[in-house]
């Protein structure tokens, strides 16, 4: 919701098409499995011999063949434009492969929208759990992150000395609306210096036009390196993902010994994509919460 929420501001001010920028970013993430990125890797290299996986392309995967809402035909019904943003969702931290039928150059605006207000989202939203868990301090942040420091600062400038809550969550809304505001002019920029007329001239530009400047790519880039080493790879976040690797691992091979247990839908979709293909759809649908419980209910505490 909150992607879809800035993709949707992002495309107003550059009049855009909005419905297709907040649809992308609606659907952008339903093919992630459970546990994030983390989950990606193990789904991956379970599914390694059997054409791996990635969540872009299982996101299409669920818009275009999982879903069963219609009697004549799978999947939604979708637009192209809508499922070109999903194919080529794409975000620093987030580098899909190619997808066949969607291999333009470049996507369209929107889903480069779509794809900046999920980079925006994700590292302030990151931010707001660091400093909620105490694995990541205000004061260290000021002393280390500029882009936390400016905020911080422009924030006590206009406000004063603020409750320790409402601080945080004004430094973050700060460098969010500065993020937004530096996208649209540096991508108005950019679209006029192009000269594109139409989207298909987008799609054939050797780079997406919507983007950050050059001294906000660098701020972000000190913010995303700040983040790695201080949160993602703190053991307190670290260890609990490999415990939930760990499940997802025991419960693939269980499926594959017992598919009896992955309901009578994926056993039916086994006969045409594989055992294999079919309890890795079952297990990418799942939430992490429902890991854990299948996971408790199938090996108790086991790990």
């Amino acid at each position: 919701m909150e992607v879809a929420a800035t993709a949707r501001s992002i495309a107003r001010a550059l009049k855009l098409n909005e419905d297709l920028a907040e649809t992308i970013a609606l659907a952008h993430d339903l093919g992630h499995s459970p546990f994030g990125h983390k989950g990606e890797i193990v789904l991956d290299k379970l599914m390694r011999s059997n054409g791996g996986f990635e969540h872009n392309r299982q996101s299409l995967r669920v818009v275009e063949e999982l879903e069963q809402k219609y009697p004549g035909f799978p999947g939604l019904n979708l637009t192209w434009e809508v499922r070109e943003g999903l194919a080529k969702h794409e975000t620093s931290y987030d580098h899909p492969d190619g997808r066949k039928g969607f291999d333009a150059k470049s996507a369209s605006l929107e889903a480069q929208v779509a794809n900046l207000a999920d980079e925006i989202t994700y590292y302030s939203h990151d931010l707001d759990d660091g400093l909620d868990s105490g694995l990541l301090s205000e004061n260290k942040l000021s002393r280390q992150v500029r882009i936390w420091r400016q905020a911080a600062r422009t924030i006590r400038e206009e406000y004063g000395e603020l409750p320790e809550e409402c601080r945080r969550y004004f430094i973050i809304r700060c460098i969010i609306d500065g993020q937004v505001r530096d996208v649209v002019g540096t991508t108005e920029n950019r679209i006029l210096d192009s000269r594109v007329h139409s989207a298909d001239d987008v799609r054939r530009q050797p780079r997406p036009l919507v983007q950050y400047s050059l001294k906000r790519r660098r701020l972000n880039l000190e913010l995303r390196e700040y983040l790695y080493q201080n949160l993602y790879y703190n053991p307190v976040v670290h260890e609990p993902n490999q415990r939930a690797v760990r499940m997802m691992e025991q419960l693939f091979r269980y499926y594959l010994d017992h598919p009896d247990e992955i309901g009578a839908l994926s056993r039916q979709r086994s006969k045409k994509i594989g055992l294999h293909r079919a309890v890795c759809d079952y297990i990418a649908g799942m939430t992490d919460r429902y890991v854990m419980k299948e996971h408790n209910r199938v090996f108790g505490l086991k790990l």
